[in-house]
């Protein structure tokens, strides 16, 4: 009956390796402002998904369906010549000013990210003002194990980052920053 036993040790002995050969874990990257405008004014210039004009590293976006859930699409072109094709709006509530968008498919070389989503939302600061949030989550864009560089997940928080800070900070330059 030793050979029972025999198997679970060499199971055992096998599931670190196994644990550690599971490829990439979701990356989540909150950015955020504070503006010193009231919310329904920054929403007027955020709140449009087919807008980007207020992000500066954005040279064009063109959709379809306009703020329609599960409906509307976008496509975002980059500054620096990136294409970003295809984003869905998968969530849109302007009373409670927040919107929901998936890019299901992206070439990482372009942007290396895969699965990636946002939830924006612009909510009221006590006192006055707006916090304007953009969580991101994504994966890196190289999907197997030991990515190389170009394609790990420094490099996709280092691209979602290089995309959406500038947007806050065009925003606190616009609205001021809440005290």
């Amino acid at each position: 009956m030793k050979f029972p036993y025999t198997l679970l040790a060499i199971g055992a002995l096998c599931m670190p390796a196994t644990a550690l050969a599971h490829g990439p874990t979701r990356v989540k990257l909150d950015l955020s402002v504070d503006v010193a405008a009231p919310p329904a004014k920054v929403w007027a210039t955020i709140g449009n998904f087919q807008d980007l004009s207020w992000a500066p590293t954005v040279a064009k976006v063109t959709g379809t369906d306009g703020n329609s859930a599960n409906q509307a699409h976008r496509t975002i072109t980059l500054k620096d010549g990136a294409v970003l094709p295809n984003e869905e709006l998968d969530d849109y509530n302007a009373s409670k000013m927040e919107y929901v968008t998936f890019l299901p498919h992206v070439d990482p070389k372009v942007f290396p990210v895969a699965d990636y989503s946002t939830h924006v939302t612009v909510t009221p600061l006590p006192g006055g003002g707006s916090h304007v949030e953009i969580l991101a989550a994504f994966y890196r864009g190289y999907m197997n194990n030991n990515p190389p560089a170009n394609l790990n997940e420094e490099a996709a928080k280092k691209a979602v980052s290089a995309l959406w800070q500038p947007a806050l900070d065009a925003l606190k330059a616009r609205f001021g920053a809440a005290h």
